[in-house]
C-alpha cells in the first residue's frame, strides 16, 4: 500500500514539475489565476513527489493523513470544475489506499514516527475494516471508470480504444463501461481472489493504453494510477491469507509494529 501511495503522488507530481495545461481549470475552482497557477504547478509538484517518497522511507501516521486530505480534495476538484462526479469516484486508488494504511496501524501513537516491521498481523475486527475499506475502493474506482464511459462519454475514453483500430470507438467505449460495471458488481458481491487478480491485471490494461495514446508523458499516467491496482491486488493477498489471531498485533504507541513469525 505504501508503493500505491508513492506510485499516485510521483506520477501525479511529475505532471506538476513539467506543468500540465489541465490542472488550469482545477486552480481556477480555488481563485487562483492562469499565471499564479503556471508558477505553483512545480511547487505543487515538487511536494508531491518528496510526498511519494516518504512514503517509501519513512511512513508515517500524519503522512498517510495528508495524503488522503489531499487526494480527496485534488478528485473533488474535478466535478466542482464541471467535469462530473464519475471522475471523482473514478480516482477512489488515489484516496482509498492511504485511508487503508491509516485503517490498518490506526491514528493511535506517535504520528511522526517511522512505521515499521515485518510480518504484521492485524487483529480481525481491524482486518475486516480493511477489507471493506479496500474492496470499496475496488468497486468505486471500476463503477466510477464505467460511469465516465457511460454517462460523460469521455472524449479521452473514446480516443483510448480509437488507438486500437476498433470500427466504432464509442460504442467500445460503451461495451467496456457495462463490463466494468459487472465488475465492480461481482467485487461487491463476491469473495474471489481470482477475480479481483484479474481486476488488478484489466487496470493494468486499460490504463497501459495511454503509452500508445499520444498523450505527454503517458508512462506518468499510469503510474499516477498505481492505487487502482494495489487495491485490488491487497485485497486479493488478504482473502487468500487464512485470519492468525494475535493478541498483541496492534502497533505500539512508538509506532513500531510487533515482528511475527
Amino acid at each position: 500500500m505504501r508503493v500505491g501511495v508513492a506510485l499516485c503522488f510521483i506520477g501525479h507530481g511529475a505532471f506538476g514539475v513539467m506543468t500540465k495545461q489541465a490542472w488550469l481549470p482545477y486552480f481556477a475552482v480555488a481563485g487562483v489565476g492562469e499565471a499564479s497557477a503556471w508558477k505553483l504547478m512545480p511547487w505543487i509538484g515538487a511536494m508531491d513527489i518528496a510526498i511519494g517518497l516518504l512514503a517509501l522511507v519513512w511512513p508515517c501516521r500524519a503522512l498517510f493523513v495528508w495524503a488522503v486530505v489531499w487526494t480527496v480534495w485534488t478528485a473533488l476538484l474535478r466535478p466542482f470544475a464541471g467535469q462530473g462526479w464519475p471522475e471523482f469516484f473514478e480516482r477512489a486508488g488515489n484516496y482509498g489506499i492511504p485511508l487503508a494504511v491509516l485503517v490498518a496501524v490506526g491514528l493511535g501513537g506517535a504520528w511522526f514516527a517511522r512505521l515499521t516491521g515485518p510480518g504484521l498481523v492485524l487483529p480481525e475486527p481491524v482486518r475486516r475494516r480493511l477489507e471493506w475499506v479496500l474492496r470499496l475502493t475496488t468497486v468505486s474506482l471500476l463503477a466510477g471508470h464505467a460511469a465516465c464511459a457511460l454517462l460523460l462519454q469521455k472524449p479521452a475514453l473514446a480516443h483510448h480504444y480509437a488507438v486500437l483500430a476498433v470500427a466504432d470507438p464509442v460504442v467500445a467505449m460503451n461495451v467496456v463501461g457495462w463490463f466494468e460495471l459487472g465488475l465492480a458488481a461481482a467485487v461487491l458481491g463476491f469473495r474471489s481472489t481470482p477475480l479481483l487478480l484479474f481486476v488488478c491485471v484489466w487496470k493494468l490494461g486499460t490504463e497501459s493504453l495511454f503509452l500508445a495514446s499520444g498523450a505527454p508523458a503517458p508512462v506518468f499516467e499510469l503510474v499516477e494510477r498505481g492505487g487502482s491496482y494495489v487495491a485490488p491486488l491487497v485485497l486479493a493477498l488478504l482473502w487468500r491469507r487464512p485470519y492468525v489471531p494475535s493478541s498483541d498485533s496492534l502497533p505500539h504507541p512508538s509506532g513500531q509494529f510487533p515482528s511475527h513469525a
